[in-house]
């Protein structure tokens, strides 16, 4: 039986996991916005974030050491991707960018699960967001509301990064048109390459994150992949502000839907991404850019 308690709980767990899903699809979006490269190891790229967040957590006991400790590790990893191998496929066919991408995260996968096995790992939260709030109408855990405000300020921050900096002004200009952007002297695959990092270190984030309230395995990236991809398809393409709106929609009715039956969760989420494109087939937010 379905009660008032139970419904806003489960409105709040759509809020936390649409919060992350909105901050790994902004990364994932503006890597394919600005460089057109549609990138499978990004789900991968996530779950390395939680497991580079859980060494550093095992080493020194901080959360906050963690979450920097994923962040960073993450970023490197998709500049030294991006400076070694995806920038040899941006003039490829999109089919070779797919098999390269997912290739790597297969090495990914199987490099995590050669280093700390396939048992999956757990990170407790810190000890002043352990335990549960009294909300006044029900009980909740306190870290999960505490992922909404940490996923809202990266996602502040991210959004400043995009709309109040020159460098996001560049990024928002490749979206739409990076021919005019390199035919104006700037070095896009330096941007290219920073735009890489940024999109890795907010999968990277969402990683470690996420690790405190899902116990971390080498598959756990799989199904967080195919979540922001619908995610990115309802929101729009290259859209940050959809991939927020399309993280929320997302979040709530696999939330919602778990609530009364799990097995139709992602029937649907995908139902609804259906529908967008029918009504909207460039998204939500979307507008017709790079083809």
């Amino acid at each position: 039986m379905i009660t008032w308690s139970n419904f806003l709980s489960q409105l709040f767990n759509g809020l936390a996991l649409g919060a992350l899903l909105a901050l790994i699809a902004s990364g994932l979006t503006i890597i394919y916005g600005t460089l057109g490269v549609l990138n499978l190891a990004h789900g991968a790229m996530f779950m390395v974030g939680g497991y580079a967040g859980y060494a550093a957590w095992q080493a020194s006991g901080s959360f906050l050491l963690a979450l920097v400790a994923g962040t960073l590790c993450v970023g490197l990893l998709g500049v030294l991707m991006e400076r070694v191998i995806i920038r040899h496929f941006y003039n490829r066919p999109g089919e070779d960018q797919l098999l390269v991408t997912f290739g790597l995260a297969i090495c990914f996968v199987e490099l995590i699960r050669l280093i700390f096995s396939s048992l999956s790992k757990t990170v407790t939260p810190p000890t002043m967001l352990a335990g549960i709030t009294n909300l006044g109408i029900m009980f909740y855990p306190t870290y999960r509301l505490a992922v909404v405000g940490i996923v809202a300020v990266a996602l502040l921050a991210l959004y400043l990064v995009l709309y109040r900096t020159r460098l996001g002004l560049i990024v928002r200009a490749g979206i739409d048109d990076a021919v005019m952007v390199d035919s104006l002297g700037i070095d896009v695959y330096r941007v290219f390459m920073v735009v890489f990092g940024i999109g890795s270190m907010a999968a990277g984030f969402s990683g470690i994150v996420n690790a405190p309230v899902v116990s971390l395995t080498p598959e756990v990236g799989e199904a967080i992949l195919v979540q922001t991809f619908v995610v990115v398809v309802i929101g729009g393409v290259g859209s940050f502000p959809g991939a927020v709106l399309g993280g929320l929609i997302a979040g709530e009715i696999i939330s919602l839907t778990s609530m009364v039956n799990p097995g139709y969760a992602y029937v649907m989420l995908f139902a609804a991404m259906t529908l967008v494109l029918l009504i909207r087939p460039h998204g939500l937010l979307g507008a017709r850019g790079r083809e």
